[in-house]
């Protein structure tokens, strides 16, 4: 994947709308649907192999309820398609969260999360691990 352009306004050529571009770390081989938005002002890693489906919401900073914290996509982890994670969160590696789910807690790695809250589903098992896939 190339590097990402970024408009005056912060939208990419791939549709994702960064701010604070200059505190976000991406990592290598990600896929970001279009129409996303991570709002980076106390930081977003996102690490190698993270897929973010479409319409997702990625924010460190909620002027809702003052919450804020750097957001920690660890490797391999796959976010579904309207999803949004609120500040401070770590999704663990390989970990999977379902579509239109609310992550508002750290979610550790091998694991399958989804709902509104996202909450704890089920371990994934070493074959689904070692194939990638669900």
């Amino acid at each position: 994947m190339d590097k990402p352009k970024y408009s005056e306004y912060g939208l990419t050529q791939w549709l994702w709308l960064v701010r604070y571009k200059e505190n976000l770390t991406l990592g290598k081989n990600t896929q970001i649907g279009n129409f996303v938005v991570i709002g980076c002002e106390n930081g977003v890693e996102i690490q190698n192999n993270v897929k973010i489906g479409y319409h997702c919401v990625i924010m460190s900073e909620s002027t809702i309820d003052g919450k804020r914290g750097k957001i920690t996509l660890k490797e391999g982890c796959r976010i579904g398609a309207n999803s949004v994670i609120f500040p401070g969160i770590t999704i663990g590696e390989n970990s999977i969260i379902g579509a239109c789910s609310l992550v508002n807690r750290d979610v550790p790695a091998n694991e399958m999360w989804y709902g509104i809250p996202a909450r704890f589903i089920r371990k994934l098992t070493k074959d689904e691990l070692e194939i990638g896939v669900i």
